[in-house]
């Protein structure tokens, strides 16, 4: 048989354990809560990182490529540019190039033109045509180098004679033997000369 001392002990043994139950469930209800806010504090960029949306990554990667195309484009506009610019001052040099025979000719003919016969219509007209043609050339940027007289330079003088002069100075172009021309800044044909000392 059991005392009355031990029943009541038993009796106020049930009412702590009840206490303990009670406790332990609001424990559970505040840990599931710190649960709740940590997800949402996930979900705003909290303390773990939000996985990206496959769409977002497709726009990245799309954005991406089409600035990359953007700037192949712009490499071929500028390229092509350059390359048609080259191409019209080739095409320009040969042409000159082609012409200056023409030229050369057109000078040694005045050259031999006797005085008297100036005035006839063919030497006036061979003089017209010439300086019409010398026009066309300036107004394309074809010019003339200077040579005769001027210090030798093999960045537009070509070299085919020398001669003693003590006149002249050392290096110095003493005649010309070969009308040289530049296009814009280039040098088409150099000048064919004679070097003194």
């Amino acid at each position: 048989a059991v005392s009355e001392d031990n029943k009541k002990e038993e009796v106020t043994d049930i009412p702590e354990t009840e206490e303990a139950a009670d406790a332990v469930k609001e424990e559970t209800a505040e840990a599931e809560t710190q649960t709740e806010e940590a997800a949402d504090n996930a979900s705003k960029g909290g303390f773990f990182k939000k996985k990206k949306d496959p769409r977002d990554e497709k726009i990245e990667e799309l954005t991406d490529r089409v600035k990359r195309q953007m700037a192949e484009f712009e490499n071929f506009r500028k390229r092509t540019e350059k390359e048609k610019s080259s191409m019209y001052e080739m095409g320009a040099r040969d042409i000159i190039e082609r012409i200056l025979p023409v030229i050369d000719n057109f000078e040694r003919g005045l050259a031999v033109i006797p005085e008297d016969k100036k005035e006839d219509p063919i030497a006036e007209g061979m003089e017209k045509i010439y300086k019409q043609i010398q026009k066309v050339f300036e107004e394309a940027g074809v010019k003339p180098i200077e040579a005769a007289g001027k210090e030798f330079d093999p960045n537009f003088h070509n070299a085919v004679m020398h001669v003693e002069d003590e006149s002249l100075g050392e290096n110095i172009v003493a005649e010309e033997l070969q009308k040289g021309y530049m296009y814009r800044d280039s040098v088409v044909r150099h000048s064919m000369v004679k070097v003194a000392n």
